[in-house]
């Protein structure tokens, strides 16, 4: 299951959002979203779960609680959309 997390502290690292969650069941991959031309964090991010129940446990737990000073969002990631990419000129 994909998880949406947000309102991130700009020095949370990958492996520390990999361990937040690890407390209630396997991660198979903790990503935090840059800018890319910076490389700084944009304060949001996504953790995949093996086990939906595992996901669910998390996201009840983690949802609107304190990691690393700022006081997180984290619910079920919506799917992407396909939409008119870019936004480049014409």
């Amino acid at each position: 299951m994909n998880i949406y997390c947000g309102n991130l502290a700009h020095e949370l690292t990958e492996e520390e959002l990999r361990e937040a969650f690890e407390a209630f069941g396997q991660v198979t991959s903790a990503k935090i979203i840059t800018d890319k031309y910076s490389g700084v964090s944009r304060g949001f991010g996504f953790v995949e779960m093996a086990e939906k129940a595992e996901a669910e446990a998390a996201i009840a737990e983690l949802n609107d609680k304190e990691l690393k000073g700022r006081v997180i969002t984290v619910s079920e990631a919506r799917p992407r959309t396909e939409g008119p990419g870019g936004g480049g000129r014409r």
